[in-house]
């Protein structure tokens, strides 16, 4: 996907370094760094703040600068600073991993779609010297964890920031932690800021990333500092919180960044309400003695704060909604702090504990869910701020997601053009659905990346073999015990492809819950089916674990069961490359949680991306995407929105009702894909989700909805630009 503001003749290496008071970037031209710098601080105010606990942005699978950069080193005139740039760029580390999954992965593309639009927004999150954990999967331990070691120094794209009055010093921030006995500690922040540069290479977004590791800091800040979600305790838990957001007014006012609107991509960083509170109560209420201010005044206070702030819950699942303990908070944070979360992070239901989603669903202008569905479900959680709650159905960035063999194909008809800046022109794919040119392109890119994939899987194994007798650990794949280069894996097999969190509400072992059924379909009618599964369980969840051990101790029984027709696959080390590989080179998407709990999902979408039909539980956006069956098939309980089906309890996750719709509808897909008279119809599947569902599940038309709530100005091509996109779709209807 080639960048379009150079070309090979006209390329001025030198053109792409740029400089502020904050230091020397690569990427973007200097009247570029400039217009932005000048949007994001002007005294207006008219820009956001997206603010975020984790944010995945691997430039592995979207990468614009090398792109364009890719025959540089051919170039003879380059001075020192250009050839190092250029060598970090096409030769540095391509893995940013301050992200853990589906959230961080969404707010990557979501900042991705700003830039691509050019909308004025700056990010703020925490840069974790470990991320979040490397993935080592034994057969028969199951996932085992280790510890992520990168380097942001050597990292493309990610720069320390410089502070313009100390010469040849990091910008820094501090913020106060305080005991129980209200004795304060400062703690020190360096500042990092990645450059989210658009595809063009005309527009970025800055993200601001706060690096709390240094040595002055204390250990439990250090602690906290290191690793996404850690969970050794809940004050590590609650310290990574208080971190980010009595972070973000700091680093703002460092940077000199004047947003009056804030985002807060879940409630992790919703902390930073209290300093906006406080602020008001001091300084417009004239309360000198916060830890003394009444109910009234706080609640005028936080009413105008309130203004500010636009919130987005991801999860009606009890795990995503942070408490913490009183007793915990009273360990970092002053009495005042304590004292305004008494009333403002109230739970009716543990009054001993502090509800920061509580807290954000009350001090925003407008609160959203991410699909029509989890709206409803938000409403029954939240009944008191109900008339406030709207639905903003989640994106992918297409730019990102698109495979390459697939954008070859797009390029080649005159009716996708422009497709790269506009996801809506793939309603055009109507008129190309009889066509057979049109046809024979995408069953050739189909069939491309699947050949991508099973080189990838193929070799996996193959290494896999080898570590039997090189290493400790056990092969994850039973398969691997049989794999030769003359015995491999083929691409033309049918494909059902699974990747995402082992969280057991999301039931990734639900179609193995009767192994003699699934064989009989499968060796009944001679239907060869290749399982491709991936996915970390968090660290600290034990439930989750025992379920990639349970995916792994199927896999022997399946083969045999099936007479080898059928082979259950897992992919250690899931990430963003891997994930790209995975939603364009299977055959269909599966996805079965309990109903109503996924609120969203967004890997299903990106196979959509690609034509790739899902086979899915009727929740989050499959609800939305489904259309009729003609993008791909449903399955399973299917009912309206109860408090009790939000039940996380194993005995309660219907796993006998569903498998057995699953069993019931595996074998109408898979005649479809395998008998030649109906094998057009699968195409016409993936033909329909090119035009139904990519103009609706971009991260473009998402910040468009988004912007409706934003209440900034746009100029006038950006303003049509966005309005183009906010008619894409509606997500409130």
């Amino acid at each position: 996907m080639q960048p379009t503001l150079l070309n090979d003749s006209e390329l001025d290496p030198h053109s792409l370094i740029s400089k502020n008071r904050f230091g020397t970037f690569f990427g973007v031209p200097q009247t570029v760094l400039d217009k932005v710098w000048e949007n994001l601080t002007s005294p207006d105010g008219n820009s956001v703040v997206y603010i975020s606990m984790e944010i995945g942005a691997d430039p592995d699978v979207f990468h614009p600068i090398k792109d364009t950069l890719v025959d540089l080193e051919k170039t003879d005139s380059m001075d020192a600073t250009l050839k190092k740039f250029i060598k970090k760029v096409l030769q540095g580390p391509e893995k940013i991993p301050c992200y853990g999954g589906g959230l961080g992965v969404l707010a990557g593309d979501t900042l991705k779609s700003f830039a691509d639009c050019r909308i004025p927004v700056v990010a703020v999150s925490l840069l974790y010297r470990h991320g979040y954990f490397s993935q080592i999967v034994d057969s028969k331990v199951g996932q085992i964890s280790q510890t992520v070691n990168w380097n942001p120094e050597q990292t493309p794209g990610l720069y320390l920031l410089k502070d313009p009055d100390l010469p040849g010093e990091p910008l820094q921030i501090q913020i106060p932690f305080f005991n129980e006995y209200d004795q304060e500690t400062m703690a020190t922040a360096q500042v990092w800021m990645k450059m989210e540069v658009n595809h063009s290479l005309d527009f970025f977004i800055p993200e601001f990333l706060l690096d709390f590791s240094l040595d002055i800091n204390p250990p439990p800040i250090r602690e906290a500092a290191g690793q996404l979600y850690n969970s050794q305790s809940s004050f590590i838990k609650a310290m990574q919180r208080r971190m980010l957001g009595p972070g973000i007014i700091p680093v703002l006012q460092a940077i000199g960044i004047t947003s009056h609107t804030l985002h807060l991509n879940e409630q992790h960083g919703v902390v930073v309400a209290l300093q906006l509170i406080a602020e008001e109560l001091h300084e417009n209420l004239r309360i000198t003695d916060i830890a003394q201010a009444s109910e009234e005044e706080i609640l005028a206070a936080a009413a105008t704060v309130s203004q500010r702030l636009v919130y987005t819950i991801h999860t009606p699942v009890k795990a995503g909604h942070d408490r913490f303990d009183k007793s915990v908070y009273a360990g970092m944070s002053h009495k005042s702090c304590r004292h305004l979360l008494e009333l403002l992070a109230r739970d009716d239901d543990s009054p001993h504990t502090y509800n920061f989603t509580n807290f954000a669903m009350r001090v925003n202008r407008t609160a959203n869910s991410v699909s029509r569905l989890h709206r409803d479900v938000t409403h029954k959680q939240f009944p008191h701020s109900a008339d406030k709650i709207t639905a903003i159905t989640n994106g992918v960035h297409h730019l990102t997601w698109i495979s390459d063999a697939r954008a070859e194909a797009f390029d080649a008809f005159s009716q996708l053009k422009n497709w790269r800046e506009d996801p809506g022109v793939f309603v055009n794919v109507q008129d190309l659905k009889d066509n057979s040119r049109f046809r024979t392109y995408l069953r050739r890119a189909w069939e491309e990346d699947s050949r991508i994939l099973y080189d990838y899987v193929n070799a996996m194994l193959l290494n896999h073999r080898k570590q039997m007798t090189s290493t400790w650990i056990d092969p994850p794949n039973f398969f691997s015990t049989m794999i030769d280069t003359d015995t491999q894996l083929d691409p033309s097999v049918f494909t059902i492809g699974f990747a995402r969190r082992f969280s057991t509400y999301k039931r990734a072992d639900l179609i193995f819950d009767n192994m003699d059924t699934l064989c009989s379909i499968i060796v009944e009618n001679n239907w060869p089916v290749n399982f491709l599964f991936s996915g970390k369980a968090h660290p600290a969840d034990e439930p989750g674990k025992s379920v990639i051990k349970l995916i792994l101790d199927y896999q022997e029984e399946l083969h045999n069961k099936s007479n080898g027709l059928a082979n259950l696959i897992f992919i250690p080390n899931y990430d963003m490359n891997l994930a790209k590989i995975l939603v364009a080179g299977v055959h269909i998407w599966l996805n079965n949680p309990k109903r109503p709990l996924e609120a969203s999902g967004t890997s299903g979408m990106k196979a959509a991306l690609n034509g790739v039909p899902n086979l899915s539980i009727m929740d989050g956006w499959w609800v939305e995407g489904y259309h009729e069956g003609q993008t791909g098939w449903k399955f399973g309980h299917e009912g309206p929105v109860a408090e009790a089906n939000l039940s996380e309890s194993p005995d309660e996750l219907l796993y006998a009702e569903d498998s057995d719709s699953f069993y019931k509808t595996l074998p109408l897909v898979l005649k479809e894909f395998y008998e030649k008279d109906t094998n057009s119809a699968f195409l016409d599947k993936a033909i329909m989700n090119l035009c139904l569902n990519i103009p609706i599940f971009n991260t473009h038309r998402m910040a468009a909805e988004y912007l409706q709530k934003y209440d900034i100005k746009l100029s006038g091509s950006v303003k049509e630009q966005m309005s183009g996109f906010a008619k894409l779709y509606d997500s409130n209807l």
